[in-house]
Formats: C-alpha cells, sequence, structure tokens
C-alpha cells in the first residue's frame, strides 16, 4: 500500500483540548489506524512534531504519547520544508500573528476558535490566507457530533416542513473555586485574560446556526458576570470581570427565530449539557450531544391548560429516537481528516478562515448588542 507523510507543526496542544482532542484523539489516532485514506488509495500519514516554550512540558507529552519530534523553537519548526502544515491551538491573542508567521513559511494553516479577538484582525488573517493561495482552516468540531448530525440529517430530509424557532440550552454550574475546585481554568472568568461567555461560545453558536439550521442575520444579546468573585487554581480570590452568562436571541434567514442562553451558573435539569430544538410546521426535534429524539405532527399529543390538577401526561413519551445509522468517530478527528485530504488532494472543505471570522462577527455583535441594548445586523464579510 503507498504511503505518503504530511509533517503537520503542532502548536499550543500541551493545554487540554489541544492534548486530547487535537493530538491524542486525531492526529494520533489517525497515525495509529493508518492513516488517511486518499482518492487513489494512497494512506496520508501524518507525522507531527510538538512545540511549545516550557521544553521539560513539551518533552514529558511527546514521550508519553511516542512522538518523536518536539522542540521550543516555532521558527526554526516553520523553517523546515518537510513539514507543510501548521496547527495552532494556543493563545487567541496571539493566533493571527502565527498564523501570518507560519503563512509567510509557506504553511497551510489549521486552528483552534476564536480566529482572532477582534473582527478586524480575524478578516484581515483570513485575506492574509486567500491571497497566499494556501489551505487554510479553523475548528467547527461541532458539527459532526452525532446529535447535530441527526439534526441535520432531520432538516436536509425536509422532516420539519417550515422552520419556526430554534431554542437551545447550553452550560452548567462552574464552581466558584473556594470550597470546591472549580472545573474550568480562571482565566475564562477574567476580562482582561480574554475571558467571556460571549466570545467563547457565540463563534460555535455562528457555525451550528448556519450550518445545522439557516444563516444568522440579527443578534439580540444581553451578557451578565453572575458571580463576581471565584477562586483560582492556587486557591487565590480573584474578581471575575468576564461574562459568565449570556442570554442571546438571533433572526435567521427565513425568518426563523433562535434563542440560546448560554451560562456557566446554572444546574442542568434536560437531556444534556447542551441541547437544541427546533420546532417546525411538520414537525420537531431535539439533540444533545449524542442522541436525537422527534415529534411529527402526527403523533403530537393535545394537551389542555389546567392549573386545579396535576400534569397526568408524560410529555416525554411522544418522542421517538433518531437512530444512529452509521457509526460515528470523533468529532474533531472527523474535521482532521477531512481537512488533510483538503491538503493533499484539493478534497472538500468548507470551514476556511472566513467562516472563523464570521464567529468573531457574530460574538462581537453580541457585545455590541449588550452595550447599546439593541438589535445589531450582521454584514456579509467581503473577503
Amino acid at each position: 500500500m503507498k504511503q505518503e507523510r504530511i509533517g503537520i507543526i503542532m502548536h499550543g496542544v500541551t493545554g487540554r483540548m489541544g492534548m486530547n482532542q487535537h493530538l491524542i484523539r486525531s492526529v494520533l489516532a489517525i497515525r495509529d489506524q493508518g492513516g488517511v485514506e486518499l482518492s487513489d488509495g494512497t494512506r496520508l500519514m501524518p507525522d507531527p512534531i510538538i512545540i511549545g516554550r516550557n521544553a521539560d512540558k513539551v518533552e514529558a507529552l511527546a514521550t508519553s504519547l511516542g512522538v518523536e519530534r518536539w522542540g521550543t523553537d516555532l521558527d526554526a519548526a516553520l523553517a523546515n520544508p518537510d513539514d507543510t502544515l501548521f496547527f495552532d491551538a494556543a493563545s487567541t491573542a496571539l493566533r493571527p500573528t502565527l498564523l501570518k508567521k507560519a503563512i509567510d513559511a509557506g504553511k497551510h494553516v489549521y486552528c483552534e476558535k476564536p480566529v482572532a479577538e477582534k473582527l478586524e484582525e480575524a478578516v484581515e488573517i483570513a485575506s492574509y490566507a486567500k491571497k497566499a493561495g494556501i489551505k487554510h482552516g479553523i475548528v467547527h468540531d461541532k458539527l459532526d457530533l452525532p446529535g447535530l448530525v441527526k439534526l441535520k440529517r432531520l432538516r436536509d430530509s425536509g422532516f420539519f416542513g417550515r422552520m419556526i424557532s430554534v431554542q437551545g440550552n447550553f452550560g452548567y454550574w462552574v464552581f466558584e473555586g473556594d470550597w470546591m475546585p472549580a472545573q474550568r481554568p480562571s482565566w475564562n472568568y477574567r476580562a482582561a485574560d480574554g475571558g467571556g461567555m460571549i466570545s467563547d461560545m457565540l463563534c460555535h453558536w455562528r457555525y451550528v446556526l448556519d450550518n445545522v439550521i439557516a444563516p444568522v442575520k440579527s443578534v439580540s444579546c444581553r451578557g451578565v458576570t453572575h458571580i463576581p468573585e471565584r477562586w483560582d487554581e492556587s486557591g487565590n480570590r480573584y474578581d471575575a470581570t468576564a461574562d459568565d452568562a449570556a442570554y442571546a436571541t438571533f433572526e435567521l434567514e427565513g425568518g426563523i427565530v433562535a434563542q440560546i442562553n448560554s451560562s456557566w451558573c446554572t444546574r442542568v435539569r434536560r437531556d444534556d449539557l447542551v441541547t437544541f430544538q427546533i420546532d417546525g410546521t411538520h414537525g420537531s426535534a431535539v439533540a444533545g450531544l449524542h442522541k436525537c429524539w422527534s415529534q411529527h405532527r402526527v403523533n403530537t399529543p393535545k394537551p389542555v391548560w389546567n392549573p386545579d390538577q396535576p400534569q397526568t401526561m408524560n410529555f416525554f413519551d411522544d418522542w421517538e429516537e433518531v437512530p444512529d445509522n452509521t457509526v460515528f468517530d470523533n468529532g474533531f478527528k472527523v474535521q482532521w481528516e477531512a481537512f488533510l485530504r483538503h491538503v493533499a488532494e484539493d478534497g472538500p472543505w468548507n470551514y476556511t478562515l472566513t467562516e472563523g471570522a464570521k464567529g468573531v462577527q457574530l460574538a462581537e455583535a453580541g457585545y455590541q448588542s449588550w452595550r447599546e441594548r439593541r438589535w445589531i445586523d450582521l454584514e456579509d464579510l467581503n473577503i
């Protein structure tokens, strides 16, 4: 079997997300399965080099995972013509600069979201990549979650009829860190360090709504800092200055109204940590990360409002689970395989840096809506 190597510079993968989802469960999993099969039968084999600032940490990670190549000199790695792809999962603030440096070195680029902190920077780097003629992409991992794949199948089959509305609920209770350690890094709750629910999650909701339901046209958003003080990883108290919840309403193409609540200050009583419900004239469906339930109009019950006696209907009984009908792989890995094919043989790829800029655009519009207490229309990005 013919095999072709692709060298990947992986920057910022010592953190939780970069290490677990991108390095271990994607690139190394692809390597362990024998590479990605191309259209001519060739197996494209990733050969990663881990780059980071802390030599001891990077070496320990590489050794533990059987990665032979590692280093701390990014410039030297970019200068190596044998490595053609640069991936970044480190600081958002530094990402546009790092991507530009990689593009100048002739590398294709792939990165975590958001692509930048500011829309101007996001548009600039997307335009820069386009003009350079390199392959570029941004992670849209939630699109390959089984639950959302099933929702999209229902939409594409016409199950919903005319879609009317979307309800989304995301989040869980993140402990303050005093009597119980927090489950998320403390920087998430400091605005100066890039924290904030709106900047974090509206980037996700942009590509989810655009691709699973319909394109976003405008937004009305209210951010809140519900918990004003928290305790960091060392047990030190700090002021929580970033928004820890966002309550947003979106107008989608076709007059569809979407409402999504995102909060680190809510206790979960629903099917999953994130759920999306689409209601349409012919049917409705609710999806979590993996499972999806549907209710067609012929199976819709006819409840009667009666506040004088306890509810006798169990509304969960009238929903039918949408079957898997296929084997679902890790969503990050699925997108890595697609992007590697895109780089190697110009396989299909839609999640470019331009799409990443759209996510930043929605986050900025969300903050603007909060400040000015009004709806914000989204303009087309000419990139």
